[in-house]
């Protein structure tokens, strides 16, 4: 049975929630297709006293306010003006935490991701192409036609929701640095970015 990660799961700090998202399930209802990967790689943003996250400072604008509401919101924002990123909302309400999903394994409807992120199908994709459709969390984003539009979903409800594993998984979490935030001063060297060891599909080992 397919069990919906709960809000009680979201209401914790970015530092527990981002590690604990590994092996879970992120799901997406494009057209009636239902899209599956394995969340393998996530980055952990602790808000106020974190120079590397949008809510430092308590900084508050029409961007950031989703990461004051409930947990367990999707908080989806454009880097470079033209890639998605997606990140789920921690921690309690009026604590503006949030993690963001780096890379995902291919589970479902792989097909259909190719055609979104390449626009062309899987068997006409290289072994390269296939390692690189949803390792970065532009790229996933592409690949499951995650938009801003998703901005502020509840991930409680049916369209774009993660899942718990039915199954026990065994493998190790890589705990390291965040990647691409050169401007966060001492925040650059925290160790707030996990992965799946031996993972194909992390983005950066």
């Amino acid at each position: 049975m397919r069990k919906k990660l709960s809000r009680k799961f979201y209401n914790r700090t970015s530092l527990e929630v981002a590690p604990d998202l590994l092996g879970k399930f992120l799901v997406h209802m494009v057209n009636g297709i239902e899209l599956v990967g394995k969340i393998v790689e996530t980055e952990a943003y602790m808000g106020p006293l974190d120079k590397a996250a949008h809510s430092y400072n308590n900084r508050r604008t029409k961007r950031t306010e989703v990461m004051f509401g409930p947990p367990g919101y999707a908080y989806v924002y454009l880097i470079y003006g033209m890639y998605s990123c997606m990140n789920i909302v921690a921690n309690k309400e009026g604590k503006p935490q949030a993690v963001l999903i780096r890379a995902l394994e291919p589970v479902s409807n792989i097909e259909k991701m190719a055609l979104l992120r390449y626009q062309k199908g899987l068997q006409a994709c290289s072994s390269k192409e296939v390692t690189n459709l949803t390792n970065g969390p532009g790229k996933l984003c592409k690949a499951f036609d995650i938009t801003k539009l998703d901005n502020g979903t509840d991930l409680l409800e049916d369209n774009l929701f993660l899942l718990d594993s039915s199954e026990k998984q065994e493998f190790e979490v890589v705990s390291t640095t965040r990647v691409g935030i050169d401007y966060a001063e001492e925040a650059i060297s925290y160790p707030w970015r996990f992965y799946i060891k031996g993972n194909r599909f992390v983005s950066r080992k």
